[in-house]
């Protein structure tokens, strides 16, 4: 490969052999390099490949003005989380995630410490990518002498939501707060405490963050969920009466965000079971 660009002294751009571009990382690749030099294969420590052009492109421009090490770190943290989350993380990842560390390290330079109102609720409706959060915060911590607290893991941890659910931070934040109010709404009107170690509490948790990734993602329920619904509305009068609260709710939350929103909403909550099940809210 020969060089298509240069970064930075660690960064520079090319193409492989099937021309797509790549990013490649690695100390000292780029000094007193040119384009069209032939690339030194034995200083290449990571590649990067980066399919949407428009994300490559923000990607090399978030690298000229970071730290080799502050990449390093943020890749070993994605790399980390892409094993043990098991699941598709969209590749914006690298540029929110990387861009998010960078700007940590410099607030904790200065003596910023930001708390996170949500931790919280982060901790238990995404419990896993805390855990990604933890990590993270230990390896920046352990190899740049940082201090940062459970505070920033929640700040991180949301940056993987955002990855999985191909949603924006602001969209995250908003479904969790979303996901708190609706499960106080439940308590409130059923006259329920939920079992917050339970297998059930944890497949409701579910059933609504998949509820608001569909509403975010404008998507609405196939036409046999919208008939079970119905026959909900007759089997549990009750808990139907609860969804029309949540589905009024869902509404002045989705209007604050200018999002188009669902018809209604059917939850059904007993000792053992809580489901919930959403169409649209308006005729």
């Amino acid at each position: 490969m020969v060089i298509q660009k240069v970064i930075n002294n660690n960064v520079i751009s090319a193409y492989d052999e099937n021309q797509q571009e790549v990013v490649i990382m690695g100390k000292g690749i780029g000094f007193k390099a040119h384009t069209g030099d032939a690339i030194d294969e034995s200083r290449i420590e990571k590649v990067f490949r980066i399919e949407n052009e428009k994300l490559s492109r923000q990607f090399q421009e978030i690298l000229e003005n970071i730290p080799l090490e502050h990449m390093q770190l943020t890749s070993d943290i994605i790399t980390y989380a892409k094993k043990n989350l098991n699941v598709q993380l969209n590749q914006s990842i690298y540029i929110t995630l990387t861009d998010h560390i960078n700007f940590a390290i410099q607030r904790q330079a200065q003596g910023i410490q930001l708390k996170n109102a949500l931790l919280w609720e982060i901790k238990k409706f995404y419990h896993q990518e805390y855990l990604m959060g933890k990590y993270a915060i230990n390896l920046l911590n352990e190899k740049l002498g940082t201090k940062f607290s459970e505070d920033e893991a929640g700040f991180i941890a949301l940056h993987f939501v955002n990855a999985e659910y191909d949603t924006t931070i602001n969209d995250t934040f908003a479904m969790t707060n979303m996901i708190q109010g609706i499960l106080e709404l439940v308590k409130q009107e059923m006259g329920i405490e939920f079992d917050e170690e339970s297998l059930h509490y944890e497949r409701f948790v579910t059933h609504l963050k998949f509820l608001a990734q569909r509403l975010y993602r404008h998507e609405l329920l196939k036409d046999e969920e919208i008939e079970f619904a119905k026959l909900m509305e007759n089997k549990y009068p009750g808990e139907y009466e609860c969804s029309k609260h949540i589905a009024e709710y869902i509404e002045k939350e989705l209007t604050k965000r200018n999002i188009k929103p669902l018809r209604w909403a059917v939850v059904h909550v007993d000792d053992k079971m809580y489901t919930v099940s959403v169409a649209n809210l308006k005729e």
